[in-house]
C-alpha cells in the first residue's frame, strides 16, 4: 500500500521497539506461519501512543496473535487498569503467557483462550478501549457485540481495515475475508452512533468513537 521507501523513511522516524517487543517482533517472524499478521514497530508504537493518551482503565482485545499489539496497549492502562485479550488458537497459549510474563504490565494482562463471540458477552467490564484484529469473516459481529460492551466516549480501533487495496477492487468482493471487511467499513460509515476516521496505517486502521448518550 505504501512505498517501501516511503514505508523505510517511516520506520526511521519511529521511536524504536523496546527489547521485548523486539523480541516479541523477531520470535513471530522466525516461528509463525503468517508473521504478517504481527502489528509490528510502527503500528505497534502508535497502539501504544493512543492507550498514552486516552489512559483507558479497560481494554479489550479480540484477537491476540504473539501478544505484541496487548503489550502496546498494556503500556497506557492506569496503574490499577486491565486489559482482557482474547485469542481463539489454543495452540498459542504457551508463547503467550511467556511472552506477558516478561512485561511489567504482566499483571494487568488476562488471556482468555476460546471463541470471541462465546467469550465477549461474558464479559462484565465497560471498556475504555477495544482493539479487533481477528477472524475478518466476523468483523461486523464483532464490532456489534464490542460496542455493546463500550463506554459512551470510548474508542475502538479496528485493523486491516484496506485489506491490501482489496476494499476497492470489486472482483475482490466475492472473496469471504474481503467481503467481511467491506461490510464491516459499510457499517461503521453508516452507524449514526458513531464518529469515525479511516488511518492509512499499515494494512489500515479504523478508529471509533462511541459517541455520549444525550
Amino acid at each position: 500500500m505504501i512505498d517501501k521507501k516511503i514505508a523505510a523513511y517511516i520506520e526511521q522516524h519511529t521511536t524504536d521497539e523496546d527489547e521485548l517487543m523486539y523480541a516479541i517482533n523477531r520470535q513471530t517472524q522466525l516461528t509463525t506461519y503468517y508473521p504478517r499478521m504481527l502489528s509490528g514497530k510502527v503500528q505497534g508504537k502508535f497502539l501504544e501512543m493512543i492507550s498514552f493518551m486516552i489512559k483507558p482503565k479497560y481494554v479489550l482485545e479480540i484477537g491476540t496473535f504473539t501478544g505484541y499489539s496487548a503489550l502496546a496497549l498494556a503500556k497506557g492502562l492506569q496503574p490499577d487498569g486491565k486489559l482482557i485479550t482474547l485469542e481463539v488458537n489454543e495452540e498459542m497459549e504457551s508463547m503467550l503467557r511467556k511472552n506477558f510474563a516478561l512485561s511489567p504490565e504482566a499483571s494487568k494482562i488476562e488471556l482468555i483462550i476460546g471463541d470471541a463471540i462465546e467469550i465477549i458477552p461474558q464479559l462484565k467490564n465497560n471498556f475504555d478501549l477495544i482493539f479487533i484484529d481477528a477472524d475478518k469473516e466476523q468483523y461486523a459481529d464483532y464490532y456489534q457485540m464490542a460496542f455493546e460492551k463500550l463506554k459512551p466516549g470510548g474508542f475502538i480501533l479496528i485493523d486491516n481495515v484496506l485489506w491490501s487495496g482489496k476494499v476497492i477492487k470489486p472482483a475482490a468482493a466475492t472473496e469471504k475475508e474481503t467481503a467481511g471487511i467491506v461490510s464491516l467499513n459499510k457499517l461503521v460509515a453508516e452507524d449514526p452512533r458513531v464518529e469515525q476516521v479511516m488511518l492509512s496505517v499499515r494494512d489500515g486502521l479504523l478508529l471509533v468513537r462511541k459517541l455520549p448518550v444525550n
